[in-house]
């Protein structure tokens, strides 16, 4: 019987990761790994996002999902570049996927490379893709208890995305108490708070990102 440890396939992930990591900074092209809970909003953020940017960067799309292509069509009906991965069951992306998937763009043409990866707040949290910065994305529905029950994810990101804040009066999602157990996770953090289908906050937002961008 042939037994392989879990901390060897992290390892290779790790490796490749890297490699990814050296072709997008060898192209100037930053990336970001959008990880979060199905129905988080991360498609209408980043629909909103792009819209914000006015022209301010190129972006380009990697789509996780499990099967269907309805989030790249998405994407794709905004004349981004996008490349859909369909994992068929596994719960997360992996630097290997990624490689692959980046092979069908052109990093001559794009200046941010957004990953959004599978909904999900455990699996995801332990790959390492190539990103130059992990976003987890918390819609208010979802309770403001995410951070303390799923520490991992928050404690590997480096910005938290409050959605949907324009159902804040109808919850008793607590917005303080998300964003202090994110600064107890993840000291640097960022936290932006994000009406999307509203365009509320979203400026300030793509702002940051622009700035990221250029100061990398």
């Amino acid at each position: 019987m042939k037994i392989v440890a879990a901390k060897k396939i992290l390892k290779a992930n790790d490796q490749l990761a890297e490699e990814n990591r050296a072709k997008l900074n060898a192209a100037g092209v930053f990336c970001i790994n959008v990880v979060g809970s199905p129905g988080a909003g991360k498609t209408t953020l980043l629909e909103a996002l792009f819209d914000g940017l006015d022209g301010r960067l190129r972006p380009a799309v990697i789509e996780g999902d499990i099967a269907g292509s309805i989030d790249a069509e998405r994407i794709e009906k905004l004349g981004v570049p996008v490349v859909q991965i369909n994992t068929q069951g596994a719960c997360h992306l992996d630097a290997v996927t990624i490689a692959a998937a980046a092979d069908g763009l052109d990093y001559a043409e794009i200046d941010v490379l957004v990953i959004e990866n599978i909904g999900n707040l455990v699996c995801t949290a332990g790959f390492d893709l190539g990103e130059h910065l992990r976003m987890v994305v918390l819609s208010v529905p979802e309770g403001d208890d995410k951070a303390a029950k799923y520490p991992a994810i928050f404690q590997g990101s480096d910005v938290l995305i409050i959605t949907k804040t324009d159902l804040l009066p109808h919850t008793n999602f607590d917005a303080d108490r998300i964003t202090a157990d994110m600064k107890r996770l993840a000291p640097r953090a960022e936290v932006f708070q994000v009406a999307a289908m509203r365009g509320d906050g979203v400026p300030s937002l793509a702002d940051w990102l622009v700035g990221k961008c250029k100061t990398r």
